[in-house]
């Protein structure tokens, strides 16, 4: 006889919830937590941006003065290096000097020869002018003999008309005489021009740094012309560094000049420098193609668009003297509107 174990089936509890239903509501309450997590998150950044304003996009910069000469010729000696530092009214370069002054002194000479023929004209009016004196003492002379002496009516006509025809080509040489003393005027202050002109440009043929800065990126040498109006020598100029950070349009109205904030440079990171507002830009260019005046920002990224962004320019406030500014170079901003 074998002994065999029976057990009563367990009978399912009638109030708990089947499991496909225990599921779904766990999931619902995990959607609903991460909703508000999501909704908790983003009150507290828009809580904390009303406080706090802070971009990455945001760059050093200063100016850029690009050294352009006003003569055309070749460049005989180049007196700077490349990444050296320039001060201003140093000598960067000498253009070839031989032919402006050959230009020079024949401007001397034309303006030497228009001195001597005004010399010569002012003569010859000297010389009517007094003709012309003569010329009308004699017709004086000639009325006051009338009534002093006793002359027959014809001697008194004849005086009168010599007198008179001599007081006339008085008058027209002095006429003549001044109008060639003009001229010679107007050839005598266009030699005087010429002559200042070619000067200036002779002056022109040491192109020195107009600005404190460095030298950047020179491909000068010697032998090569330089060209008017053309770039030859870029300056990262000394006294104008500054921060421009993109921010924003929904910042901007929070931002003034004059408010402090803190940059960080990528070049020397690790440290936050002190700053301040120094100004606002009112304005942004819409598209790319734009003639330049306005600055543009681009809305978007490689997937996404972003808000518009408007430049503010900061300043370091009392500088380390031993940091040195990259032009370019990146930085993050940090602003407490």
């Amino acid at each position: 006889m074998s002994n065999t174990t029976s057990s009563d089936p367990i009978e399912p509890d009638p109030s708990a919830p089947p499991p496909a239903a225990s599921t779904e509501r766990r999931r619902a309450l995990r959607l609903v937590a991460g909703i508000a997590s999501l909704l908790a998150l983003w009150a507290v950044w828009q809580v904390l941006t009303s406080f706090v304003a802070y971009t990455d996009d945001a760059y050093v910069t200063t100016n850029f003065v690009a050294v352009v000469p006003q003569v055309t010729g070749v460049i005989v000696s180049v007196n700077v290096a490349n990444d050296r530092e320039a001060r201003r009214g140093d000598l960067l370069a000498v253009i070839d000097k031989a032919p402006f002054q050959l230009v020079v002194d024949q401007r001397k000479a034309a303006l030497q020869e228009a001195a001597a023929n005004h010399k010569f004209v002012s003569d010859d009016l000297a010389a009517a002018q007094n003709r012309l004196a003569a010329a009308t003492a004699a017709l004086q002379q000639a009325g006051d003999d009338q009534k002093q002496l006793s002359l027959t009516a014809a001697d008194v006509v004849s005086a009168e008309q010599q007198a008179t025809m001599e007081l006339a080509a008085a008058r027209e040489a002095v006429d003549k005489a001044s109008q060639s003393v003009a001229r010679q005027e107007a050839i005598v202050a266009q030699a005087e021009a010429a002559l200042a002109l070619a000067e200036w440009q002779f002056g022109q043929t040491e192109i020195r740094a107009p600005v404190d800065g460095t030298v950047n990126n020179l491909s000068v040498s010697v032998g090569d012309t330089a060209s008017a109006g053309k770039a030859l020598v870029g300056i990262v100029d000394a006294a104008g560094w500054r921060i421009v950070a993109n921010y924003k349009e929904n910042y901007v109205r929070k931002l003034e000049p004059g408010k402090a904030a803190w940059v960080w440079l990528d070049t020397h990171p690790w440290r936050l420098y002190r700053a301040r507002i120094e100004g606002v830009s009112r304005g942004i260019s819409r598209g790319p193609d734009q003639d330049g005046i306005l600055p543009y920002v681009a809305p978007t990224t490689d997937w996404i668009r972003l808000r518009r962004r408007f430049p503010i320019t900061l300043k370091l406030v009392d500088p380390p003297s031993d940091l040195t500014l990259y032009m370019g170079s990146d930085a993050s901003t940090l602003i407490f509107p």
